[in-house]
């Protein structure tokens, strides 16, 4: 029996929030933004971004 999961709570977790592949800090930004590579990271300036992963 799995755990009950509240769309508000995964959208809160998971919903536009983007992972630095460099330094793997979490940033929360518009999806646009960061396909445009106008988003970069806070801690090392990287502007490689990849959404945070969900669990199954």
């Amino acid at each position: 029996m799995g755990k009950k999961t509240y769309p508000e709570a995964m959208a809160r977790l998971y919903l536009r929030v983007y992972v630095c592949r460099v330094c793997k800090t979490k940033r929360k930004a518009d999806p646009i933004k960061v396909k445009l590579r106008k988003i970069k990271c806070r801690r090392c300036g990287s502007k490689q971004l990849r959404p945070k992963r969900r669990p199954l």
